[in-house]
């Protein structure tokens, strides 16, 4: 094996381990107060986290409320739409 073809594999190998996220994005129809409600029924976070993703939310246009493997990623997001929010996955670091 070429050290070309070990840097390839290696840099492939690290790409697949990066992990996804679920970002939910501000938008002009829910409350803030029932984007706080949905984080902490659905992701069972405290009251205090809820408001602060909320906040996040509401000032910086979007927030990472989970991190995971792509599949679960996927699962958040479609549970967002289901509540109204919108929500999109995006691996970790873009």
């Amino acid at each position: 094996m070429t050290q070309t073809t070990e840097h390839t594999e290696l840099r492939e190998s690290v790409s697949l381990d990066r992990p996804w996220v679920t970002l939910v994005w501000d938008d002009p129809v829910n409350l803030m107060s029932y984007v706080a409600y949905v984080f902490r029924s659905y992701f069972g976070v405290t009251a205090k986290q809820a408001e602060r993703l909320m906040l996040q939310v509401h000032n910086n246009g979007r927030a990472v409320v989970a991190t995971g493997n792509r599949e679960s990623m996927e699962r958040h997001v479609e549970a967002m739409h289901g509540y109204g929010l919108m929500a999109t996955l995006a691996k970790a670091d873009e």
